[in-house]
């Protein structure tokens, strides 16, 4: 599941970009299909939380990869290994030291747009200071506290994974982040120790910044990496309780009414249910006969 840490591994991934001619240019969305950065040099590549930015001159590609999206690097003419339908962005670089130009494809990409460069600011400044940046130690922190702190009524659980609060943390992140500090994911912002929070969260992305498999747990074997994303009905690793699994979300959850229902795990023993949920917030309900 593609979060902070995975598009900062992609970053890294594609920057050997960054200096070379752009040969051709297909941006298979309607909106920018006329948009070509032929002629132009790759200037510069950087995340940002979950968004990737690519700067061509004056012109900045923006994309997200949501759920399914994912990039590819051949040398053109050879077979690609994903299905051509799937391509929304498709850069054709000088391939040098290689005699064939460079094919850098992004398959299934959630989002795909292009905005002036001097428009960056105003464009992306609705997000969160990146938790893997490089500003976090020396401002991000301070303003992802505040921003969390101005809602103390919304779940923590929902309020870790806005990007306006701060930016790279999913799903996956938030319950672990939720079970190493002993909270149940709806217990209100004012009912926690935010600061550890924040802490953990920079503590646990940091420590997979360049890792190929995402480790909660300090234990690098598939399968026992994480300690309740995606173990239903699994035994805890600290007490033994099986997970539970639920929903957390919903309309008018704790005031916003645009809060999106997502799946949330947890040890009922660990991370107690709090006793009273903020006005609004339905009882998380586990699935039915649910596997994780």
């Amino acid at each position: 599941m593609p979060e902070g840490d995975s598009v900062h591994q992609l970053s890294d991934r594609l920057q050997f970009m960054v200096g070379r001619e752009v040969l051709a240019t297909q941006l298979r969305v309607p909106s920018f299909a006329l948009v070509d950065f032929s002629g132009r040099e790759v200037e510069d590549i950087w995340p940002h939380g979950k968004h990737l930015f690519m700067r061509f001159g004056d012109q900045i590609l923006h994309t997200h990869l949501k759920m399914e999206g994912s990039w590819a690097i051949h040398l053109k003419g050879d077979r690609w290994r994903k299905p051509g339908h799937t391509a929304r962005v498709v850069v054709h670089l000088a391939g040098q030291p290689h005699p064939r130009p460079i094919e850098v494809v992004g398959h299934s990409l959630g989002l795909v747009r292009v905005f002036p460069a001097n428009h960056y600011r105003e464009t992306m400044g609705y997000l969160g200071p990146d938790v893997l940046g490089p500003d976090w130690l020396i401002d991000g922190r301070a303003i992802a506290r505040a921003r969390l702190l101005a809602q103390p009524e919304r779940p923590i659980g929902t309020a870790l994974l806005d990007q306006k609060n701060l930016a790279g943390v999913g799903n996956e992140y938030r319950v672990e982040i939720c079970f190493v500090c002993g909270i149940h994911p709806a217990t209100p912002v004012s009912g926690v120790d935010i600061d550890r929070v924040l802490d953990t969260t920079q503590r646990l992305m940091q420590a997979n910044r360049t890792s190929p498999l995402r480790v909660t747990t300090g234990v690098k074997r598939a399968g026992e990496n994480s300690y309740v994303f995606g173990r239903n009905h699994r035994p805890c690793r600290r007490c033994g309780t099986a997970i539970t699994k639920g929903m957390l979300g919903g309309a008018d959850l704790g005031g916003q009414s645009d809060e999106l229902e997502r799946v949330i795990w947890w040890c009922a023993n660990c991370q107690p249910v709090p006793a009273q949920y903020p006005p609004g917030i339905p009882v998380s309900r586990a699935f039915p006969g649910g596997h994780g």
